[in-house]
């Protein structure tokens, strides 16, 4: 009967997992008033009996477990409530509510910090064996624990209870109750509960720890001696990190067949990882200390920001190792990790023979190295998270490591850094595993590492290592702690270090005696007297070589395409990638639009924006040259005109003719199309370190509007704009930021061209402002194919995408080129009878032209910029030259003064034009914000520009 009630339940759907917090409020008024319910609840409650008085006693610490008494329960009566099977069962319950509460809570009991400073005042009584009154005739009974999801022999109450303290309450606190993937869960909770907290290594295993440990403290200590006060941000009381990363890398090569990993982090410990996991020279690393470093290309940076690359043989296989340079802004480099790693895994998808669908992650590691205050506090963190499983930006999973050495700065208290508990309480969202470790116990937290290895090659998530330490020193080696932190202080000052910890116990369990361990640490420091190399086996590479950057030194004459392409071929192409499948049901507007891109490829119609976009990605894709294009709306276009991505009508399959046309092709380009999450800084980011590792590939990103890039401006400031200055880092990608204004509001006008030109110089970027459709062709084209890769910065147009004037012939794609500057167009413009001169970028343009028309103003030429950076001085003064007789020279911008592109640009135009003519300015008067919010006063000021220009006022 109990059986059937149950079935009954759950194929009862009001009685659904989804209204258990309904039911048990029911059952709470049950109990304590049986008539206060529905007489059909009743009924249930009476076949589903429980002890009114036990059930009472212990509500309050039962929510969510409702279900599971009742399912250890059956039918009582008088006779049966009295006999020794019904307390057995009690009993059962209680242990069942014990393993679950420890396994929920038992993280918050667990002996994490070094220093013993938590106060546990969380503490939780659930796991206080004192308040489950078990029966004494149960005391000694011998229980199988194969009955509680527990592989293990059959143990008394006190064995479970010790075993569960063990298991979760240790070095180690796991958090892993809010994963909603049972098989997840139930993985994790094997994975812990059949070791118990006893971690088995091997005495060579341990000799290598205590030898790692031996490596970690030894740089440091060798540097506070022969630099004292010098900033290193000492790893000193995070030790632990480095025989960590020992073994992930040991680990990963060895069981999960780990070809390549990326690593992203801060400053903390940085120094140390250079030396001690990447390989870097003693001696390099030494004449940067002594300002002896000579840097060979732009500023430099300081040491704490540097990458470093190599390979590394574990095992008679070699990995490649890349630490990130990164700037002093707190885990923006943690996107960039996961582009870089894409990147890697796109291109060996597109070498494998794996069908294309599947995504090859097993090979490529990457790992995100997070400090404690930092991860609570970024908001870049929460963005990297939600990324973690979107189809654009998959890793296979990302290993965070928190370094947690609990205290931000100058910053200790944790209601001044967090509102949650754990700083990595951020994870959650994702539902990520976190793994709290106390970073004093070694064994603890390498076999943690592994646990995490495990898990993340078996489900592809990311997982989180919390590595709970200390901060030996100040923030930096100047400061001084103690006068913010002097209780944590006093305890760091007599608490012992890692490599006294460690060394201790290993002589204890006589592995190694004290003799040992200080021929070791001696061998170490040798090494660093000798200046030499502290691996073994191991090749460094420099990311300029790896990055073709030594045409550096000649950054302005960079290679440009040949455009020589037949002309049939590209009727051909054109009418492929615009011929869908009849079995495609298209909405009727994009219908319209391909029928459109038909007749342009017949030579019918003249191509509009969209279709010389789409078909300069083809002519790429035909060269074997791959396309990443990502953004919010990226695949139909913000403004309706790209449509690179369809959408069957009948049944929502997107089907993508780019990615069609060439799929059974492996010598071709991919094409990737992707619609991104809401988010720049985040996205922008990862599209970086993505193009950082595509020298072959065209990888683009699109704002939705040109004025939320600024969402992204610290990737703009510290990567785009001057990591080949900072670092000798190359990347070739376009930023397409939609520009125009068109009435639309401050928000929704400027992609803030001002601040990006405030950016330039050094050749670090390229700034274009293309006004018809084959200048979009062509410099999507040289972009793709220039062997010295720069950012590129497209300042493209909103209303011109459908303008009736912005077309271009099949001819112009075919034999034009990008230019850089636009003489006047119309012929009845004769040069020695023009006395005035319009300069202007973008979309005024057509304005000023088309008014000048309708005026027959035969005096005026008017001339386009289309790069603003580098500044085509040489075919401006060209063009310029030939206006003889030129009296008034005008800039002409729809941004405010102190916007666009004009404080940038006079200083160039003040060195062409007469040094006796004066440069006027017309455009918008200064302004705080962009634009205005009211279409009428827009169209006002758009007037009054166009008639300021023109003299017509």
């Amino acid at each position: 009967m109990y059986n059937n009630t149950l079935k009954n339940w759950s194929d009862s759907s009001y009685l659904s997992k989804n209204n258990q917090s309904y039911i048990e409020q029911i059952y709470k008024d049950f109990l304590k008033n049986p008539d206060s319910v529905d007489s059909s609840w009743i009924k249930i409650f009476k076949q589903l009996f429980i002890e009114k008085k036990y059930e009472h006693k212990f509500f309050d610490n039962l929510t969510n477990n409702t279900y599971v008494q009742l399912e250890n329960n059956t039918t009582p009566n008088e006779s049966y409530i009295k006999n020794d099977t019904y307390y057995s069962n009690i009993t059962y319950i209680q242990i069942t509510q014990l393993i679950s509460y420890f396994r929920t809570y038992g993280h918050q009991h667990s002996a994490l910090d070094p220093l013993k400073l938590w106060n546990h005042k969380s503490k939780n009584h659930l796991l206080n064996l004192k308040n489950y009154n078990f029966s004494s005739k149960n005391v000694h009974k011998k229980f199988d624990m194969h009955l509680f999801g527990i592989n293990k022999e059959s143990m008394t109450l006190s064995e479970i209870y010790q075993f569960l303290k063990k298991t979760y309450c240790d070095s180690i606190g796991i958090e892993y109750m809010h994963i909603l993937d049972v098989n997840i869960m139930l993985w994790i909770q094997n994975n812990f509960e059949s070791t118990a907290g006893i971690f088995n290594f091997n005495s060579d295993e341990k000799k290598q720890f205590l030898k790692e440990i031996i490596a970690a403290e030894g740089i440091e200590r060798y540097l506070g001696i022969k630099f004292p006060g010098v900033k290193r941000f000492s790893l000193e009381g995070g030790d632990a990190l480095i025989p960590m990363l020992k073994e992930v890398i040991r680990y990963s090569v060895c069981h999960h067949n780990i070809k390549e990993i990326f690593l992203g982090m801060a400053h903390r410990g940085r120094l140390n990882v250079l030396i001690n996991i990447l390989g870097k020279n003693p001696q390099d690393l030494f004449n940067e200390f002594s300002d002896k470093h000579q840097t060979t290309f732009g500023s430099g940076d300081v040491k704490y920001h540097q990458g470093f690359y190599s390979d590394i043989t574990v095992n008679k296989q070699t990995v490649h190792l890349s630490l990130l340079c990164n700037p002093s802004h707190l885990e923006i480099v943690s996107p960039v990790v996961m582009g870089c790693a894409r990147a890697r895994i796109d291109q060996l998808l597109k070498k494998s023979t794996y069908d294309n669908n599947k995504k090859e992650h097993n090979t490529v590691l990457p790992i995100s190295i997070h400090g404690d205050a930092a991860i609570s506090a970024q908001g870049i963190v929460q963005e990297t998270f939600n990324m973690s499983k979107a189809d654009a930006y998959d890793v296979g999973g990302t290993i965070h490591i928190i370094i947690n050495n609990q205290v931000g700065f100058t910053t200790s208290n944790i209601h001044d850094i967090r509102s949650t508990q754990y700083c990595t309480d951020i994870a959650k969202m994702i539902q990520a595993p976190i793994f709290h470790v106390n970073a004093d116990n070694v064994d603890a937290v390498i076999y943690v590492t592994r646990i995490a290895l495990n898990f993340r090659n078996t489900f592809k998530r990311d997982v989180v290592i919390d590595l709970v330490c200390y901060r030996r020193h100040g923030h930096n080696e100047a400061d001084e702690p103690s006068v913010t932190q002097p209780l944590m202080y006093k305890k760091i000052r007599n608490h012992p270090t890692l490599l006294n910890i460690y060394s201790n116990i290993l002589n204890k369990n006589g592995i190694l005696n004290i003799n040992d361990t200080s021929n070791i640490i001696n061998a170490y420091r040798e090494k660093l007297d000798k200046k030499c190399c502290i691996l073994q086996k191991w090749q460094p590479i420099h990311i300029r070589n790896s990055l073709h950057t030594n045409n550096l030194n000649n950054n302005s004459k960079t290679t440009l395409y040949s455009n020589k392409m037949d002309s049939q071929y590209l009727k051909k192409l054109a009418y492929r990638i615009n011929d869908i499948p009849s079995s495609i049901t298209m909405h009727s507007r994009v219908e319209k639009i391909y029928h459109e891109r038909i007749e342009m490829a017949l030579g019918n119609k003249l191509f509009d924006w969209g279709a010389a976009e789409i078909l300069a990605y083809a002519t790429l894709l035909d060269q074997g040259i791959s396309i990443r294009l990502s953004g919010e709306d990226a695949g139909r276009g913000t403004f309706f005109h790209r449509h690179a991505v369809i959408y069957d009508q009948n049944n929502g399959a997107k089907f993508t003719p780019l990615a069609y046309f060439n799929k059974k092709s492996h010598e071709k380009g991919s094409f990737y199309v992707w619609d991104s999450v809401l988010s720049e800084e985040s996205t922008l980011a990862f599209e970086y370190g993505y193009a950082s590792l595509s020298n072959n590939m065209l990888v683009i990103w699109e704002a939705q509007f040109g004025d939320f890039s600024n969402g992204a401006q610290i990737v703009i400031d510290q990567f785009i704009s001057s990591s080949e200055q900072k670092w000798g880092q190359l990347c070739g990608l376009v930023m397409l930021l939609p520009h125009g204004y068109e009435g639309q509001g401050p928000e929704h006008s400027s992609s803030r061209i001002e601040r990006f030109l405030q950016l330039c110089a050094e050749y670090n970027i390229h700034i274009c402002v293309p006004s018809t459709p084959d200048q979009l062709y062509h410099i999507l084209r040289q972009q793709a194919t220039y062997t010295v890769k720069k950012p590129l910065i497209i300042i493209s147009p909103k209303s011109l995408l459908r303008h009736p004037m912005v077309t271009t012939s099949l001819e112009n794609l075919i034999h034009g080129s990008f230019k850089t500057v636009f003489n006047e167009i119309d012929d009845n413009i004769i040069p020695h009878q023009t006395n005035h001169i319009i300069m202007c970028t973008g979309k005024i343009y057509y304005d000023l032209l088309n008014q000048r028309r309708r005026n027959k103003q035969y005096n005026i030429a008017i001339i386009r910029i289309e790069q603003l950076y580098p500044f085509p001085a040489e075919n401006t003064r060209t063009i310029l030259d030939s206006y003889s007789n030129a009296k008034h020279f005008t800039w002409c911008q729809e941004e405010p003064k102190n916007q666009g592109a004009w404080n940038y640009i006079q200083h160039y135009l003040h060195s062409i034009i007469p040094s006796h003519i004066t440069l006027n300015y017309v455009g918008r008067p200064d302004s705080a914000a962009p634009a205005v919010g009211f279409f009428s006063v827009h169209q006002q000021q758009q007037k009054k520009i166009i008639d300021d220009a023109l003299n017509l006022n």
